[in-house]
Order: C-alpha cells, then structure tokens, then sequence
C-alpha cells in the first residue's frame, strides 16, 4: 500500500505563520523558515506554505520567504497563494517549490490548471479548495466553493465536487480539500465531505481543516479516504508532534513513512 502522508501546514501573514480559527483572529506561531526547518527534522512528508493575504491584498506571493523556506527543508514543498499566471508559477517552482497551489486564480480563470499542467505536468499542480457547507436541514449535503476566506469570504456559485472534477480534468494532480466549517476548530474533518470528493478522484486527496489529534487525521484516512492529512494548529502549538501522529497511524495499521525524525521543539521557531 502507498504510505499516507503527514503534511503541516505553514499560512504566512506579513512574514509570519499564523493560525486561526475558520480563518479569522490570526495567533502568531512563529518564523516560517524556523517552523519549515523544525518540521523537515522531525520527519514531515512534505510541507505547504500559504501567503494567505496574497490574494486577498492582490499582490503576489512573497518569493524571498519562499526561497528561505526552501532552503531548509528536504521534503516537497508545495506553495499556494496570489498565484495568478504560467509565470507565477514558475517563478515559485526556481524559488524551489516543488509544486504549486492554485485556488482563487483558478476559479476566475480555470484554464491557468491547464496552462500549468502543460508547462510543468500535473504533479506540479494541486488545486486548493475552500468548502463550506450550504444545504439546509434535511437536505442532502452540498458544499460550495468559496474564495478570498477571511474576513469577507466571497461565494463563487460553484458546487464543490463539480468543480474538482472540472479541475481534474483540466489536468490537477492533487487535491487539497479545506473544509470553511471546520477550520481551526480542531473537531475532525468533515468526513462527509472527504467521502464525496475521494469517491470520484483518481488523484490523490489532501484532508485539510479540523484536525484535532492523532485520531482525527486516523478518521480523515480510514474513513474519509484520504491520501494525505494537513495539519496546522496541533504541530505549530505542540499539542501534538510529526512522530505522535505517525506512531498513532502505524500502531493501527496505516502505512507511514518510517521516519519519525526527531523530537523537535518547535517553540524556539517563535523568535
């Protein structure tokens, strides 16, 4: 069986990585570069590093943070955030990003999936997706896709697992699922919506929003389907490490990656 990745995850505000709840009253957690280091130590299997205001201040993503960050891990690195163009991209992939994150670009303009695709192939491409739930009671669940999340998070209209597989088909070889409800709030992942979206994925699906503990991201594997589980809040507090999940996993037959690396304290990360 494929080994199920562990993958923290870095949102950068103005040089900093934060963590919220569903995206608002931003806690500090430390430098990026100390944070992307510390986790390559303790045996991550790849590390994602968001600008997330890029978008929503319409500027582009912060290369020289980037190219710090890089240079300290040894694991893939996946970068999302103001990307707006083949060139974006590119630009991210010489920093040493080596895949790209598209979301809010990629809703105004989906060919960019395809764009990338072309130039750097699909694994190079993850396509970020923010989902909220918005049946009423009693219905049937659906979510839609929402971008700029924060303060002001705008609708799109479209249906989320409509639109992975139009992205799917445009030619994303990843996907990251972000569940709006759950984000931050450390109650598990929306199980519901991992089944709907691995169920007609042939790529593989990243869990993303509402990790709490080592059983959650257990859940969001085993029943949720998921290839790989991100994380924020659990590792960037010390609530829980890269090794505390992966010894979790393994003690329950999921397939890991055997190298729980070191026992790394990531507060000294905060100065």
């Amino acid at each position: 069986m494929l080994t199920r990745r562990i993958i923290p995850c870095l949102d950068v505000k103005a040089g900093r990585v934060v963590k919220g709840v569903k995206f608002l009253n931003h806690r500090d957690a430390g430098d990026p570069v100390a944070l992307a280091a510390a986790y390559n130590a303790a045996g991550a299997d790849e590390l994602v590093f968001y600008d997330i205001t890029a978008s929503s201040d319409e500027r582009a993503i912060m290369v020289e943070v980037v190219e710090r960050t890089a240079a300290e891990v040894f694991i893939p690195l996946t970068v999302g955030g103001g990307l707006r163009s083949v060139e974006d991209m590119y630009r991210m992939l010489r920093a040493g990003a080596d895949k790209v994150s598209l979301n809010t670009a990629a809703v105004y303009n989906p060919h960019l999936i395809a764009e990338g695709a072309r130039r750097f192939g699909s694994q190079c491409i993850v396509l970020s997706v923010d989902a909220k739930r918005v049946n009423a009671p009693g219905e049937p669940p659906r979510w839609e896709v929402f971008t700029h999340t924060g303060a002001n998070p705008r609708p799109t209209g479209l249906d989320a697992i409509a639109w992975i597989k139009r992205g799917i088909d445009l030619g994303a070889g990843e996907i990251c699922i972000n569940s709006m409800d759950a984000d931050g709030a450390r109650t598990g992942y929306d199980l519901e919506l991992l089944q709907a979206i691995t169920a007609i994925s042939p790529v593989p699906v990243i869990a993303s929003g509402g990790a709490g503990s080592p059983a959650d991201m257990y859940r969001g594997i085993v029943e949720g389907g998921a290839d790989a589980v991100l994380a924020a809040s659990i590792f960037h507090f010390g609530d829980y490490s890269i090794a505390d999940v992966k010894r979790y996993l393994a003690e329950r037959g999921v397939p890991v990656r055997q190298t729980f690396g070191s026992e790394v304290d990531t507060s000294k990360s905060s100065a």
